[in-house]
């Protein structure tokens, strides 16, 4: 059971870093901010198999959805794409 725990852990925490690093390295900020909700999700999990349920509520009410829903907003209210 304990290898169970520790390979959805390291599962969810490798799709935790690879959405983290697309997030920081994409041009286009809806796609950013879709893989940054992508990386929170993951992060949910960790503290749903941590066993930590309170973290995870606040964590996927702020993290996914206040979060994601200003920053829509925000991107709507300037440009789509980043200028370099």
């Amino acid at each position: 059971m304990i290898e169970l725990h520790l390979t959805i852990l390291a599962i969810t925490a490798l799709i935790g870093l690879i959405a983290s690093y697309l997030a920081i390295t994409e041009k286009d900020l809806l796609k950013a901010v879709g893989y940054s909700a992508i990386q929170a999700i993951a992060y949910a999990l960790i503290f749903h198999t941590l066993m930590a349920p309170d973290i995870v509520l606040a964590y996927v009410a702020i993290a996914v959805g206040i979060y994601s829903a200003l920053l829509i907003f925000i991107i709507g209210k300037t440009e789509r794409y980043e200028v370099v």
